[in-house]
């Protein structure tokens, strides 16, 4: 008796998964790179890391063993050196084109300039985006006061709280919301820390767990389609209206990003208005408000308790400096972007037509490439030195920091790395000024959660006080 049609199919399937396979291992020019024999064969076990979310700890420990170049699955390469990272992000003008990864940052349906996928387009779109985010506007009174205002917002909560302590998870993640949102909207930025209902725009935003949905879409986009139909992906409700709602107004300021988008109307529609800005304030709120939560808990440690003291120092010895003019502070800051890099997994690329030889391996044209800063900063250990310490007198060799600041990747490099880190940066400086020219901070007895890449506190916020921090006033 003949087996039943699905059978036949299973099998037929099966055979031809098989056979090309077989041919990957055999013919495929990454057959030659290190990488463990199966990675020849699939990326499923690749897959099964990113779902469990254990990709960036899996390329870490392969490149620990295998060194700078790392075969991930057929079609998949990951690599940790300087001369890849200019390969793949900067040659060309702005690197090699994005993956479709980032097809998962669409807001409001429609492409923004970071999930833009080709670099001619992102250029075009950058070019009526970038003049807000340079130095020259951060610096300006108009941006630098609403800073200044919600560090002094946050130094008050501080106050407040007294020898309980805070979750300086929520309240550092309000201080980013804040500063993104006035840099958007100007007068019509939100007051997280104050306001309640603004809070709630926080905790939709960041307390959320999206990453098996968006992997499911990257991975097996016609599948999770069908699925999205039965199971809704989690909406922003309060942060789309507030969005929807701030692009209308006509009087947020010309420092603002919306009054650049408003007097660009001849490339930006009202919906790609809408879509910028969203973009723009979650990822302010993810990348500035991790960093900071990590570096802060880093400080509070009995280890780093020094860091705190010189930190309070140079602060006393220089009242009257800028941020700018302040050497350690600065050097404390780029070493927990360093060691905690807000983004620490990989950035992925096409490798275009006609292939590319990078790190002395022929990658063939569409292959996946990428680099993760976690790695980059840890396992060029010539440059940055005992990697796995948290060192900010490293920054201090003015010898050495070229090389340093060229392995630097927590703003990703070249022409598509992020735009908004002049923003981050004055941000991160103007709030531990003011923290830390007044307190001490120390980890709170009662902290039930833990703070470590590895926990997933960027994806998701675990249950109760994720960083509960005591604010200790200097005497």
């Amino acid at each position: 008796m003949f087996a039943p049609f699905w059978q036949i199919s299973l099998a037929f399937i099966s055979l031809i998964y098989l056979c090309i396979s077989i041919y990957r291992a055999i013919f495929s020019p990454l057959s030659r790179l290190p990488g463990p024999k199966y990675t020849l064969f699939s990326e499923l076990y690749l897959v099964i890391q990113e779902f469990t979310g254990k990709r960036r700890e899996y390329i870490h420990e392969l490149h620990k063993r295998c060194g700078a170049v790392v075969r991930l699955g057929p079609n998949e390469v990951s690599f940790t050196s300087l001369e890849a990272m200019k390969e793949i992000y900067t040659s060309g003008g702005s690197g090699y084109d994005k993956t479709e990864f980032y097809t998962l940052f669409k807001q409001f349906d429609t492409r923004t300039m970071f999930s833009t996928l080709d670099k001619g387009t992102h250029s075009q779109k950058k070019r009526f985006i970038a003049s807000q985010y340079a130095n020259t506007n951060i610096m300006r009174p108009q941006v630098m006061g609403g800073i200044q205002d919600r560090a002094g917002a946050f130094v008050k909560k501080c106050i407040e709280s007294g020898q309980s302590g805070i979750d300086a998870y929520v309240y550092l993640h309000c201080f980013a919301l804040d500063c993104a949102s006035h840099h958007l909207f100007g007068r019509y930025g939100t007051h997280s820390i104050e306001k309640k209902a603004d809070l709630e725009m926080m905790e939709e935003l960041s307390y959320h767990d999206s990453l098996k949905n968006n992997l499911a879409q990257y991975r097996w986009p016609t599948m999770s389609a069908i699925f999205d139909k039965i199971i809704k992906p989690r909406p922003s409700p309060i942060a789309n209206e507030y969005v929807l709602d701030c692009i209308q107004k006509s009087d947020a300021g010309e420092q603002t990003l919306i009054y650049k988008l408003q007097n660009s109307k001849d490339n930006f529609q009202q919906i790609q208005m809408a879509a910028e800005c969203i973009d723009h304030l979650a990822a302010g709120i993810d990348t500035t408000g991790d960093a900071l939560c990590l570096l802060m808990y880093q400080l509070s440690l009995s280890e780093s308790w020094h860091v705190q003291d010189l930190l309070f120092s140079e602060f006393n010895e220089n009242k009257d400096k800028s941020l700018d003019d302040l050497p350690y502070l600065d050097a404390v800051i780029k070493e927990g972007l360093r060691c905690f890099p807000p983004i620490p997994m990989s950035q992925p690329r096409y490798v275009p037509t006609g292939g590319r030889t990078i790190d002395g391996y022929f990658i063939p044209a569409c292959a996946i490439v990428s680099c993760q800063a976690w790695s980059v900063h840890r396992l060029n250990e010539d440059v940055f030195v005992k990697g796995d310490e948290f060192l900010p007198e490293r920054w201090l060799d003015a010898e050495t920091n070229l090389e340093k600041n060229r392995l630097f990747f927590s703003f990703g490099i070249g022409g598509r790395g992020c735009t908004g880190r002049h923003l981050a940066m004055a941000e991160m400086k103007c709030l531990l000024r003011e923290v830390y020219s007044r307190f001490r901070t120390r980890i709170a007895p009662d902290m039930k959660g833990r703070m470590t890449l590895s926990d997933q506190i960027i994806s998701s916020r675990p249950l109760d006080q994720t960083c509960k921090l005591i604010f200790e006033p200097i005497v």
